[in-house]
């Protein structure tokens, strides 16, 4: 009950978000609207700090300088897929269930497709920490395994509830080896972390059959990464529907890492019979031009990848001295660089 009353009034307070993006006109004066294409390969972007950066003042800009909300500026742009992460129990509150679902629910408000990325863990999950939450500190493996069976669950009848559907979910974040660790670290247990892939994945079937799994791992150029989790979990009866890969090359390396990745997206597909897609891509953002031409490159040399499903930039949004991060795609004054030129259809 508490949740269904929070997302009845979440739905009216959120008016006041959806609506900075609406397209004012004198009275009488028919307005043309443009249309939107969400379909086919995803032109995605991960927008998980925006609630956070819109409570700290930051503001988001057009090419003509109007202040436009964040999403609506984006979809303009091209992007057609939002993806969001989940925190378990955040201590400022930032990705958690509420906060998620507000996101959620603008971006679906906007006709966006997308992504759940569950990071099992009230911080970062990434391939230098996979920190289980607080509250399963002591928990032993059946106990994790029933944790993330029942946050996952939770986190999407939320979704359900609001009548949204997601196209994607990642169960971990950039697993290389392994989720909550120690006792699913791959290294150490790959038959562990398989289990706790499977607990996610039949989570995500439970309430959305239709949605897509993915495992998603770093650095994408690497085939022996990929090949090591991926011939564990086979190999232990782990699950999954797509393998998600990030990529964030230096502007001097651009060129041989993508040459990489593509060569390791064709060979898994090929070895293990299932989509790939990049979740996670970005560059510095000091250099647009060399960004956008890496982008064009990677969509390029991918898009007619029948197994492909497309790409997401990494809090593209982000620009100054935001959390000390360098990758984002607006510049200092809050508008989109050329580097989302490689978003547009």
């Amino acid at each position: 009950m508490k949740n269904k009353i929070f997302t009845i009034l979440s739905i009216g307070l959120l008016f006041t978000f959806l609506m900075q993006g609406c397209d004012e006109a004198e009275p009488g004066i028919p307005v043309e609207k443009p249309v939107y294409d969400m379909s086919g390969l995803a032109r995605g972007a991960d927008v998980s700090w925006l609630t956070e950066m819109e409570k700290s003042g930051i503001k988001f800009y057009d090419e003509a300088g109007r202040e436009t909300e964040c999403m609506t500026l984006l979809r303009s742009l091209g992007v057609n897929s939002i993806r969001l992460r989940v925190w378990v129990d955040p201590q400022e509150g930032w990705c958690n269930r509420e906060d998620f679902l507000m996101k959620a629910y603008r971006a679906n408000n906007l006709g966006m497709r997308l992504m759940v990325d569950f990071h099992y863990s009230d911080s970062w999950a990434d391939p230098g920490q996979q920190t289980k939450p607080v509250s399963w500190a002591d928990y032993g493996m059946d106990q994790l395994c029933e944790a993330v069976q029942t946050h996952t669950v939770d986190i999407l009848s939320g979704l359900q509830e609001m009548a949204i559907t997601p196209e994607w979910v990642q169960v971990g974040n950039e697993t290389g080896n392994g989720m909550l660790w120690n006792e699913g670290k791959a290294d150490i247990s790959m038959a562990n972390y398989a289990r706790l892939n499977n607990a996610g994945y039949d989570a995500v079937k439970s309430v959305f059959p239709n949605a897509k799994v993915i495992v998603h791992l770093q650095e994408g150029d690497r085939s022996d990464l990929f090949n090591w989790i991926f011939d564990g979990l086979k190999s232990n009866g782990g699950k999954w529907d797509v393998i998600g890969m990030s990529l964030y090359p230096e502007i001097d390396e651009y060129i041989t890492k993508t040459e990489a990745c593509v060569a390791n997206m064709k060979a898994l597909t090929e070895k293990f019979g299932c989509e790939v897609m990049m979740c996670e891509v970005g560059m510095a953002a000091a250099d647009p031009e060399h960004c956008k031409e890496w982008l064009l490159l990677l969509r390029d040399k991918t898009k007619d990848m029948k197994a492909n499903l497309g790409m997401f930039y990494w809090e593209p949004q982000c620009y100054g001295d935001w959390k000390a991060y360098g990758k984002g795609a607006f510049d200092d004054n809050g508008k989109p660089t050329v580097a989302m030129d490689a978003f547009a259809k």
